[in-house]
């Protein structure tokens, strides 16, 4: 339940964001994401993996929202 949480929470943020802001809101969510999964070096690949993807996951969830 508390992955379901946090997999709405950041679909939610991400959906809030425009550019450059999807890319930091994308950055945040993994690395608080791969922080709670694996530690440290989890924050670090999360954020990372964030950053890149952040933009491609923004599209995708407001696609599904019209």
């Amino acid at each position: 339940m508390t992955k379901f949480m946090l997999a709405a929470g950041i679909a939610a943020c991400l959906a809030a964001c425009t550019n450059t802001e999807t890319r930091i809101a994308g950055a945040a969510a993994g690395a608080g994401a791969g922080a709670i999964v694996l530690g440290p070096i989890g924050a670090v690949a999360g954020g990372a993996i964030g950053a890149v993807a952040g933009p491609t996951v923004t599209g995708s969830v407001s696609k599904v929202q019209e």
